[in-house]
């Protein structure tokens, strides 16, 4: 077992990683004074698989759960759905100290942190992370939204969770491509802060695509002490929390104009991660050799670098529309070398197009 401690928001909170850690979920929010009602959100395949045993495990502690199911898909973070869990949350007759347990990946997490942080005016939140992409990157850190149909995460706020179980044993059930998908966030926090975990990923790729324990703990404790150290100095994204945007303003572009339904979330973080190292090597900022150190690590783990369905005209009204855009100009994440990023909002339109071209090549391969 390991423990991370983040120290932000009203509240300092644990993330607790280990292997069958669910079982002391309960324990553990009792530990933190929470009582009554709990709300359980979960979608259909993960409810399916796990959500029973939750309830069973908090009602040995006294709590009185219940379970909401939503559909699978980033469709479900929507207004409409957070519209049915408040009616649910209300008949259930939650108060204050009755929690809202997420129990699933990103998209259940961030449904789920947005009504927790809305309701009665926030309840406590607790995050479950079911996926390695969550476990490494959604569920820390306290951003939590729903989509608006003309762009992703408009909707939302800065709520922290009281409580995170990384429970490793859901990982066994992943799919690879859910695997590497999670990888790709894990990637991001090599490039961005730690070159050592860069290079335990180069040199572990095997055993980690393998689902070696050890390894896979090693890399989940890594990434949310890099997160957890990052939120802890910038709550707000003020400045430094940008940099762990790295890939993402492209990856949104890409999750976007192709409806969400192509691209895995890591998929297009892979994606982006590649679009930005190239628009830093374009503006001279990093050298040929550090895009193909990244280039290497991404395949090794069989992430897409291209998205040849995707086309310049078509991504660049998403990238206009970026939230972290300011005045008018996109904050680009750019790439110095390995372990050191910074913020750019000066990048030149043609460059953007350009490498907007470079990655949505007609002849390009998503998988290389």
């Amino acid at each position: 077992m390991a423990e991370v401690k983040v120290n932000a928001g009203d509240w300092g909170y644990s993330i607790h990683i280990g292997e069958n850690n669910l079982t002391q979920t309960g324990r553990r929010m009792r530990q933190l004074g929470l009582s009554g009602s709990v709300l359980v959100i979960s979608d259909e395949q993960v409810g399916a698989l796990y959500g029973e045993h939750l309830l069973d495990i908090l009602r040995e502690e006294g709590f009185s759960p219940e379970l909401f199911l939503v559909p699978q898909g980033e469709s479900t973070k929507s207004l409409t759905v957070a519209e049915q869990l408040y009616s649910k949350a209300i008949m259930m007759g939650m108060e204050r100290k009755s929690a809202i347990v997420a129990l699933g990946g990103g998209v259940v997490g961030d449904l789920s942190g947005f009504v927790a942080s809305t309701y009665l005016r926030g309840v406590p939140f607790v995050q479950i992370p079911t996926t390695l992409l969550a476990q490494v990157d959604s569920s820390v850190g306290g951003k939590v939204a729903v989509n608006h149909e003309l762009g992703k995460n408009l909707i939302g706020a800065f709520y922290q969770p009281r409580l995170v179980v990384v429970d490793t044993a859901f990982l066994h059930s992943l799919s690879d491509r859910q695997l590497a998908s999670g990888l790709a966030e894990v990637i991001k926090y090599g490039v961005i802060a730690d070159r050592e975990l860069f290079c335990y990923l180069r040199d572990h790729h095997r055993q980690i695509k393998n689902k070696d324990m050890d390894c896979l703990q090693t890399i989940i404790k890594r990434s949310c002490e890099i997160k957890a150290d990052i939120v802890e100095k910038d709550e707000r994204e003020a400045a430094l929390r940008m940099i762990l945007n790295f890939g993402h303003t492209i990856a949104h572009a890409v999750e976007g104009d192709t409806s969400f339904q192509l691209y895995s979330h890591g998929e297009a973080v892979a994606i982006g991660m590649h679009g930005a190292a190239l628009l830093s090597q374009k503006q001279g900022l990093c050298s040929e050799h550090t895009v193909e150190e990244l280039k290497t690590v991404i395949k090794n783990f069989a992430l897409p670098l291209y998205a040849p369905e995707c086309t310049v005209t078509d991504l660049l009204p998403f990238l206009n529309r970026d939230k972290k855009a300011v005045s008018g100009k996109i904050n680009w994440v750019l790439l110095h070398e390995i372990g050191e990023v910074f913020i750019n909002n000066n990048v030149k339109q043609e460059h953007t197009a350009e490498v907007l071209a470079m990655i949505t090549r007609p002849d390009g391969v998503g998988y290389e």
